[in-house]
C-alpha cells in the first residue's frame, strides 16, 4: 500500500494562541510493500508524523494519500474507518493496553470491533499467536500471566489481527534486551517479506535502519532534512555530523579504519557488509563471518 505526503504541515492546538507548529511542508512517498525508516532527535515530530498517515492527527495543510484513501484537513472521521482497518499502528510499550481476560479475547478484540464474526475473530487470533512465535496453549491465558515480551508478542498479534496492509512501529524494541530485540525485528521483516505489508518504523536504532530499511526519512525540527536510501544517508559525515544523527556502529568502525588509510568500495553499514568487505581485500587471511 502505497504512501504518499504532499506539503504536509501540523500544528497543535490551530487558531489558537496556544497554537504550535509540529509539522512544516512535508513531502515524501513509500512504495507499495517499501520498508521506511523514520529517524531524529526527540522532539523533532516523528511520532506526529505517523499519525497522519492513519489520521489518528489530521494534517492542518497539505494532502496524504494512503492507496485509495486520502486525507485531508477537511476529512470527517466517518470517512476514516475504512482506512483505519488498513493501517496497523504499534505504540511505544504497546503491552500496557492489554485488558482482556483471556489473550485469545483481546486479540480477537479489534476485528470484533470492526463487524468480523466471534469465530472468525477468534481463528484469527489462535493464528496470530503462531505468527508472533506463541503457540495455541496461550490463547486461554490471561495476558497479564506473561513475562513481558511476551505481552508485548500479544499486542502486536492484536494488530496484526485486523490484517493490515501498512503496519507503522513506534519504537517497537523499547526496553527489550538485545536477542528479543533481534527476534521482534526479524519477525516484522518476515511479515514484511512474506506478506508483503508496507512498514513505516520510528527508531533511534541506527543498526535497524541499516539492516532492514529501503529508506531513511531524517526529520529535525518539523522538518524533513531528506528522504533517501541508508546508504545515501549515512555515507556523507559532514552532512551526518551537521544533521546531529547517529550512524550504524560498523559505519563508525569503518570510517575510523577509512582515516588509518583502508578503501571502501562503498561505506558497510552492518557488520556483515563490513566482513564482507574486509575478507574481499585480504583474502589470504582466511577470515570468517556468520
Amino acid at each position: 500500500m502505497a504512501i504518499t505526503f504532499e506539503h504536509v504541515g501540523y500544528t497543535y492546538q490551530a487558531g489558537t494562541p496556544m497554537a504550535t507548529p509540529a509539522l512544516s511542508d512535508i513531502s515524501f512517498t513509500v512504495p507499495d510493500h517499501g520498508y521506511l525508516a523514520i529517524i531524529g532527535h526527540t522532539g523533532s515530530g516523528k511520532s506526529t508524523l505517523i499519525q497522519q498517515i492513519n489520521a489518528l492527527l489530521k494534517p492542518t495543510t497539505g494532502k496524504i494519500t494512503v492507496d485509495g484513501f486520502t486525507i485531508t484537513p477537511q476529512t470527517t472521521n466517518a470517512d476514516l474507518k475504512p482506512l483505519r482497518r488498513h493501517v496497523g499502528m504499534v505504540f511505544q510499550f504497546p503491552e500496557s493496553q492489554l485488558f482482556e481476560e483471556t489473550i485469545q479475547r483481546d486479540i480477537a478484540f479489534g476485528p470484533q470491533n470492526f463487524g468480523v464474526s466471534e469465530a472468525e475473530a477468534n481463528q484469527r487470533a489462535l493464528e496470530m499467536l503462531r505468527t508472533v512465535g506463541l503457540d495455541e496453549s496461550f490463547a486461554k491465558r490471561s495476558p497479564f500471566e506473561l513475562s513481558g515480551g511476551q505481552m508485548r508478542r500479544v499486542a502486536i498479534a492484536g494488530v496484526l489481527a485486523m490484517q493490515p496492509k501498512v503496519l507503522i512501529l513506534d519504537e517497537p524494541t523499547a526496553g527489550l534486551d538485545p536477542q528479543g530485540r533481534l527476534e521482534m525485528m526479524t519477525l516484522f521483516n518476515r511479515l514484511h517479506q512474506e506478506q508483503g505489508l508496507t512498514i513505516i518504523l520510528v527508531t533511534h536504532q541506527m543498526e535497524d535502519v541499516a539492516t532492514y530499511a529501503d529508506e531513511v526519512a531524517v526529520m529535525q525540527a518539523g522538518k524533513l532534512l531528506t528522504c533517501a536510501t541508508p546508504q545515501e544517508v549515512f555515507s556523507d559525515p559532514a552532512w551526518v555530523q551537521s544533521s546531529d544523527i547517529a550512524v550504524p556502529r560498523a559505519a563508525k568502525f569503518a570510517q575510523r579504519l577509512g582515516e588509518r588509510g583502508v578503501k571502501w568500495d562503498q561505506l558497510p553499514l552492518t557488520a556483515d557488509q563490513l566482513a564482507d568487505q574486509l575478507v574481499r581485500q585480504w583474502p589470504g587471511t582466511g577470515a570468517k563471518h556468520d
